[in-house]
C-alpha cells in the first residue's frame, strides 16, 4: 500500500509540472526593462523570472499609472505607497494565466474598479507584452545554439497625467548542454510509473495466492 501511494504521488507531480511551468518564466527568453519615460526618480521597472513578471516600485511621490491591452488603466500606484488593480479590467484576468487561457467575464464596466493591493508602492504582475506568447518557437528564430534578439516590447504607463512607456526587449538565450524535450521527459516518466505500478500489481496477486497444501503419505 506504500508503494502505490508513492507511485500514486510521482504521478501526481508529474502530470502537474506542466501546469506549474505555464506560470512560470522561460529560461530560453530574457527580457529585459531598457528604459522607462518619463524619467522620474524614486520609480523603477524591472523583470522578474526571465520573462515572466513585470515588477513596479514607485516611491517617487507621484501617482504611476500602467495600461492594460486595451489601453485602459491598469495598476495604478498612489504618492503615498497604495498599489491598486483594476478589476474592470480584462488584464486582470488575462494575466492570470502566461497564455491567456482564461474566460473574461462580461459585462465589465467602462470605469475603473480599484481594488487596494499594497501600501508599499510595489507590485508585479505578468503582463503578455513581454514574452513570447506561444509554446511553439518564434518563426524568425535562426538558430537555436546562439543568442538572438526576438522583439521590442512597449507598455503604456502615465506619471501624473504624463504619458510614457515602459520600453524593452526580448531575447532568446542558448542553455547549456543539450536536454530532452519536455514531451519525451513526461512519456518516459508515465512508462516508468505504468511498469512499476504493473509490478506491484503481480506481486499482490502472488501474495495474495492461497498456499498449495502437500498431504504427507
Amino acid at each position: 500500500m506504500r508503494t502505490l501511494a508513492c507511485l500514486a504521488g510521482v504521478a501526481a507531480l508529474l502530470l502537474g509540472a506542466p501546469a506549474a511551468l505555464a506560470h512560470q518564466g522561460n529560461p530560453h527568453y530574457r527580457s529585459v526593462v531598457k528604459r522607462v519615460t518619463p524619467a522620474v526618480p524614486g520609480l523603477s521597472l524591472s523583470v522578474l523570472n526571465y520573462d515572466d513578471r513585470l515588477a513596479l516600485h514607485n516611491t517617487s511621490g507621484r501617482t504611476v499609472t500602467v495600461m492594460d491591452y486595451q489601453g485602459k488603466p491598469y495598476v495604478r500606484s498612489l504618492g503615498d505607497g497604495t498599489v491598486q488593480v483594476n478589476t474592470n479590467s480584462q488584464a486582470y484576468y488575462l494575466n492570470v494565466d502566461r497564455y491567456g487561457q482564461v474566460t473574461v467575464p462580461k459585462g465589465l464596466g467602462a470605469q475603473p474598479k480599484w481594488k487596494t493591493v499594497g501600501r508599499d508602492g510595489r507590485y508585479d504582475w505578468h503582463d503578455h507584452r513581454i514574452h513570447w506568447m506561444s509554446q511553439s518557437n518564434p518563426p524568425g528564430l535562426k538558430s537555436q545554439d546562439r543568442r538572438q534578439k526576438i522583439d521590442d516590447w512597449t507598455v503604456p504607463i502615465s506619471v501624473n497625467g504624463q504619458r510614457g512607456a515602459i520600453a524593452g526587449t526580448l531575447t532568446w538565450v542558448p542553455l547549456p548542454g543539450a536536454s530532452l524535450p519536455l514531451g519525451a521527459i513526461f512519456a518516459f516518466a508515465a512508462l516508468i510509473i505504468v511498469l512499476s505500478l504493473a509490478v506491484f500489481a503481480v506481486r499482490r496477486r502472488r501474495a495474495e495466492a492461497p498456499e498449495k497444501v502437500v498431504e504427507a503419505w
